[in-house]
């Protein structure tokens, strides 16, 4: 499902109607209240999963866009679960909310996923948003279910070099980011995210559909900057009950929330 010309929306008045509404004068420097840790929902459920395992130098973010509303996404998000239990890539859910009008508002979206997205296409300059849709290290796209055409952009990747370690006790997490001379200022953002979490559709496209997500991001947390020097943050990960929040991303990346870069520096804890 797409945001571009070509969508899915039905008559050019309705899709015209809709971009306005939900971007006019919203801005991403509103990213940390729309990024907020979202509550749980009576039709979220949090399963116990496998221990979640840490990714230390992952050769490739990937952000899948993606939605309950959308009929094209239950692929992807199979594929997505594939993704996430590889140890080379770091596989980060992202549920969007451009499509609850269609009769079921996605339990696990935050508008600023939308909005990140929405940055994404302006900084390739191609304007393309849709359903599912997959961003490779902040750069490359591709669609989120086609998975010869992820493992392409995959192997076309050049990988993080930034050292990133991430250490979680007793609730606080402490980063520590590696140096690289030279290189451009970056952001540093840790998501508390859900590894596994279910969901029963009720309504919608995908109704009676029990899809089950994973790398759910929960929250978006701003560290501060990183200027090619070693720095050091901490944290505290707040968790709610049936957050199901039992691990965090944290990611280095040039730009800035309003205008997203390349990632330069990745990993994944599970929270203790």
């Amino acid at each position: 499902m797409s945001l571009t010309a070509a969508s899915a929306f039905g008559p050019p008045v309705r899709a015209s109607l809709l971009t306005r509404a939900l971007f006019s004068g919203v801005t991403l420097a509103l990213m940390s209240v729309l990024f907020a840790p979202a509550g749980a929902h009576a039709e979220d459920m949090p399963v116990k999963a496998e221990p979640v395992k840490p990714i230390t130098a992952p050769k490739a973010v990937i952000e899948l866009f993606t939605s309950q509303g959308c009929s094209s996404c239950p692929p992807a998000d199979k594929l997505m679960g594939e993704l996430a239990a590889r140890s080379d890539v770091l596989a980060l859910t992202l549920a969007v909310d451009y499509w609850d009008y269609l009769g079921w508002k996605d339990t696990l979206a935050k508008h600023g996923h939308s909005l990140r997205q929405k940055a994404y296409a302006h900084m390739r300059g191609d304007g393309k948003m849709f359903t599912p849709q997959a961003v490779v290290n902040g750069r490359a796209m591709t669609i989120g279910s086609d998975r010869a055409a992820l493992e392409r952009v995959l192997a076309a990747s050049s990988a993080p070099v930034v050292p990133v370690s991430v250490e979680s006790v007793a609730g606080n997490v402490t980063v520590q980011i590696g140096a690289l001379p030279g290189a451009a200022k970056a952001e540093v953002w840790l998501c508390p995210v859900a590894s596994r979490m279910e969901v029963e559709i009720g309504r919608g496209e995908n109704e009676g559909a029990h899809v089950v997500y994973h790398n759910v991001v929960r929250g978006w947390v701003r560290l501060g900057t990183w200027e090619g020097m070693p720095a050091r943050f901490q944290a505290p990960v707040h968790r709610a009950p049936g957050d199901g929040i039992d691990a965090v991303a944290v990611f280095v990346q040039t730009g800035s929330s309003t205008e997203p870069g390349t990632m330069v520096g990745a990993a994944l804890q599970p929270l203790d």
